[in-house]
């Protein structure tokens, strides 16, 4: 079924994103991203909206892997700081949902998704403003979490020795 959108005036939109960041904090992200979707149609580089698009999208990790719509937003972003710092919240968000899921290879998959998200924190640390840690409290997170879960380990090289002819 398809249905034609309705669009926002331009002035609803700060009304909106409030309403955007307020679906978020009820953990109904489905519907900030939502919202962000129509403010996106008719302001297009919304800092604001791509930033809350990008964050309720990493809300549904743990019902549909969005990394690929979460990732295609951050060249979008217009700050080189914002592009690193959110590169690694989706990576430690995406981290946390392989937790929550519990299948097997789970650990492997955490792991590296964390150590990218720590890559990406240190990038932007390298870039942050003097008053501006959160890349830092972020780094420390996942840090302290893999520090916590011994079983969240890179995975093994097997070495296999091949039978000389």
């Amino acid at each position: 079924m398809t249905f034609e959108l309705k669009t926002l005036s331009p002035e609803a939109i700060p009304r909106a994103l409030e309403k955007a960041e307020r679906y978020r904090l009820l953990n109904e992200p489905a519907e900030a991203e939502s919202i962000c979707l129509d403010v996106l149609r008719i302001d297009p580089e919304n800092q604001h909206a791509l930033v809350t698009l990008l964050l309720a999208l990493t809300d549904q990790f743990n019902v549909r892997a969005a990394v690929k719509e979460a990732r295609d937003l951050l060249p979008r972003l217009q700050s080189e700081y914002e592009r690193a710092y959110y590169a690694g919240i989706i990576c430690e968000r995406r981290a946390k949902a392989w937790l929550h899921q519990g299948a097997p290879g789970c650990e492997v998959a955490a792991h590296d998704w964390f150590r990218e998200a720590m890559s990406w924190y240190e990038r932007a640390q390298a870039l942050r403003l003097p008053e501006n840690d959160d890349a830092t409290l972020r780094w420390n997170t996942c840090a302290r979490i893999l520090m916590r879960n011994p079983r969240l380990a890179p995975r093994r090289e097997e070495h296999v020795e091949l039978p000389l002819e």
